[in-house]
């Protein structure tokens, strides 16, 4: 169906959390080398994804991670600062015109190139199954240096999501520079 034009996959990671950027991912898979075990980067184990992100940055022929601040989420809105990860991450590949743009979920960035919303997508293409776990590795990552520098908030366990034990958090130290303004949980502080 989409043989005449290189496929890129775009998906994002940490839309929900209370705390850290937005992620996204953009990558175009070699079709001469497929990678086994791909899926959507929350149906994977975090052992699994690691061994996914080496074999995705060795053999893609594109990939780029890009995100969007707090302060960005803060002013736009969290969908709007996805949309602009997104962007940020296609790019910086800087795709041929003839590329065909997938993107996980309802909404597309303002491109101009040939884009597509695909619902569930990063459990359907592979290329956006790839740009998940990319971004979510990315981002974890992130997550876990922000950890040393406010280790009370224990993003190491939860990653910026509102579990019990981050509300806690917030609700025994207040909220500290990472966490979403805009967010209802923050918002109070």
């Amino acid at each position: 169906m989409y043989s005449e034009k290189i496929i890129y996959g775009v998906d994002e990671a940490g839309r929900g959390p209370l705390a850290g950027a937005v992620y996204a991912a953009c990558v175009a898979l070699n079709p001469k080398h497929v990678i086994a075990g791909l899926a959507d980067s929350k149906k994977l184990t975090e052992q699994k994804r690691e061994t996914l992100v080496k074999e995705i940055k060795l053999h893609a022929i594109a990939w780029s991670v890009a995100s969007a601040s707090v302060t960005e989420i803060d002013q736009l809105n969290i969908l709007q600062a996805s949309l602009l990860a997104m962007k940020r991450a296609i790019e910086k590949i800087s795709p041929p015109k003839n590329a065909l743009i997938l993107i996980d979920g309802m909404h597309t960035p303002q491109l101009s190139y040939e884009v597509q919303a695909i619902i569930k997508g990063d459990e359907r293409v592979a290329e956006i199954s790839a740009a998940s776990i990319l971004a979510k590795t990315t981002r974890d990552a992130e997550m876990l240096r922000l950890h040393a520098c406010y280790p009370m908030y224990g993003f190491n366990h939860h990653k910026g999501y509102p579990t019990k034990m981050h509300l806690a958090a917030i609700h025994r130290y207040g909220i500290c520079g990472i966490h979403r303004r805009s967010f209802a949980p923050c918002a109070k502080f």
